[in-house]
């Protein structure tokens, strides 16, 4: 199956998971208004010729360079305003966001429209993570100032584990429509 997969936050997980999916076929889209820091070069799959450059962008020239996929890029931040215009099209919505109320809105956005979303998320100390669709899946509280971060690239090992699960429960969707959620933590990964 082919179609309009939109990839909504290109950070750790989802630069990462895009990389992963470059052999999809279907059109990749990313959205992000973020630019790249040299913070996130531990933590993301980012370049240091993407330095300063907006994130979706970076990424969309990084798989057209190196791998020779063609994708498109929104580098702006989603909202009430646009995700309409954003979102038209999308066959599947892969919410990689780091805050509640960019996952609320996904969320009322897919619902409204029988979208398909699935949602991909890691704690902050890098123990926990899941792949879930949206039928399933409860946006928990925002995360607390100062709390700690994946920046500093000491959880990159658990980044990549997060989302090659992603990228293959997104392959299976594409191929057979089946929507399995994973649940992982560093003693285990458990297929739903």
């Amino acid at each position: 199956m082919s179609g309009r997969v939109v990839i909504c936050g290109v950070g750790a997980l989802g630069s990462t998971a895009a990389v992963l999916l470059r052999n999809v076929e279907a059109d990749l889209v990313f959205i992000d208004f973020d630019r790249v820091e040299s913070k996130n070069l531990a933590a993301q799959a980012f370049t240091k010729v993407a330095l300063g450059k907006n994130k979706a962008e970076a990424l969309r020239l990084q798989l057209a360079n190196f791998w020779g996929k063609k994708c498109e890029a929104f580098p702006v931040r989603l909202g009430p305003d646009n995700v309409e215009v954003l979102l038209a099209g999308a066959t599947l919505v892969i919410d990689a966001f780091d805050n509640q109320a960019s996952r609320l809105l996904l969320s009322a956005h897919a619902q409204a429209h029988g979208v398909p979303l699935v949602h991909a998320a890691m704690s902050a100390d890098g123990s926990y993570g899941l792949v879930r669709w949206e039928e399933r899946f409860v946006a928990d509280a925002e995360d607390t100032p100062g709390q700690a971060t994946c920046e500093g690239g000491e959880h990159l090992p658990f980044i990549g584990v997060i989302a090659a699960h992603l990228a293959r429960v997104v392959q299976d969707h594409l191929r057979s429509g089946q929507r399995r959620d994973v649940q992982i933590s560093l003693s285990s990964a458990l297929l739903l």
